[in-house]
């Protein structure tokens, strides 16, 4: 039984993602943060209503709101349990189809919400994920969600919201072997992840076309500043600090390179890229295709970036040595060197290359997976 679509995103003339799938043609997904938010809305709601919502509804980050089908609803005097199957849409993702249930208790007055890792769903081991060692691997953004409605369901049915959320993903184990998780230290499981609850599904030729039209929409519509950003937090970011309107922001993903190419034919007055700081640490050492499945964070790099920057043997070692990239900033962040910056700036120094001359001024912002900017370069 899969979920049931209501709200699917606009491809309007606005830019970014909804241009996106406009451009591709291909039909979107809901990540595993949207349906366990759905499975975690069903099952309080069952439990203090005594009635499972179905299909039920919730709302995403950006106000979209699609309705999920209930495949498996458990009632007892003690938990709620419900089961909604992941529709990645046309992406080809590993947790396509897969059972992802949210188990909801009530917990004493003033607990707050707290998550569990129940079967199939992984557990930090190791630093430099944005959670904590011991915790379950539920991102940022999804516990936000659950947090969110679970507070609307005890408005409205009467609950104090204060609860336990255990979450679990049938065959999880097994379907994360096929991931990154393991060589990140994630154990037992696979991660709740997404920052918008949508998956936009590519093809690599669909995606580069629809950079282009990007592009050529910028220039047409008059705009001297683009920007390239790797997904919807780095969007955010640009406008913030930039001011650029939609039409200026190419939803660039993985392929810088097919933004660089592009606008070296076709010049704008300035570019900007925009995105995490792992990502753009492997456009940085020259790689165009930032796609995990085809290029990976070089810590060596990083390392030599870092006795760059001021960075003892002891650190650079140590950065040499990190799980993640993100690792490897935090070490050198409380050492005082500037490893966000010497990143940002060997990125656009890259992009220049790419560029070969082309009159177009570059900058290049990182964050973390918060949205804070954790390193930038001068325009050149």
């Amino acid at each position: 039984m899969s979920s049931e679509t209501q709200g699917t995103p606009e491809a309007g003339a606005e830019g970014g993602r909804g241009a996106q799938l406009k451009h591709t043609g291909l039909r979107p997904g809901w990540t595993t943060g949207a349906c366990a938010t759905a499975a975690t809305t069903a099952a309080y709601t069952a439990l203090l209503s005594g009635e499972f919502p179905d299909p039920v509804t919730i709302t995403l980050p950006k106000g979209q709101t699609p309705s999920f089908a209930l495949a498996a609803e458990e009632l007892t005097g003690a938990y709620a349990m419900t089961g909604i199957v992941k529709d990645a849409g046309d992406d080809p993702d590993v947790t396509h189809g897969a059972l992802v249930r949210a188990t909801v208790r009530r917990l004493p007055a003033g607990s707050g919400v707290v998550f569990r890792a129940g079967p199939g769903v992984g557990t930090v081991t190791r630093p430099g994920l944005p959670l904590p060692v011991g915790e379950p691997a539920v991102n940022p953004v999804p516990r936000r969600m659950m947090r969110e409605h679970v507070a609307r369901v005890a408005e409205l049915h009467g609950g104090t919201g204060d609860v336990e959320i255990t979450l679990s993903v049938d065959h999880g184990e097994e379907i994360a072997r096929s991931t990154w998780n393991p060589r990140l230290g994630i154990l037992g499981g696979l991660s709740i992840l997404g920052t918008t609850g949508i998956v936009v599904p590519y093809s690599c030729s669909a995606w580069i076309d629809s950079i282009r039209r990007g592009v050529d929409v910028a220039r047409a519509a008059g705009r001297t500043h683009v920007a390239g950003c790797t997904g919807s937090t780095s969007e955010n970011t640009v406008v913030a600090e930039y001011g650029l309107p939609l039409d200026a922001l190419l939803d660039m993903g993985d392929f810088a390179g097919a933004v660089l190419k592009y606008v070296r034919r076709h010049p704008v007055d300035r570019l900007t890229i925009c995105g995490g700081f792992a990502k753009l640490s492997k456009l940085a050492v020259g790689h165009l295709d930032l796609h995990s499945a085809r290029s990976q964070v070089d810590k060596g790099f990083l390392a030599e970036l870092a006795r760059r920057g001021g960075a003892d043997e002891t650190l650079a070692a140590g950065v040499a040595a990190a799980n993640t990239g993100l690792a490897a900033l935090q070490l050198c962040e409380a050492a005082g060197v500037p490893l966000g910056d010497l990143v940002a700036t060997a990125a656009r120094d890259e992009a220049l290359t790419v560029l070969r001359g082309a009159p177009v001024a570059v900058d290049v912002i990182c964050i973390d997976r918060a949205g804070r900017v954790v390193g930038r370069s001068e325009v050149r």
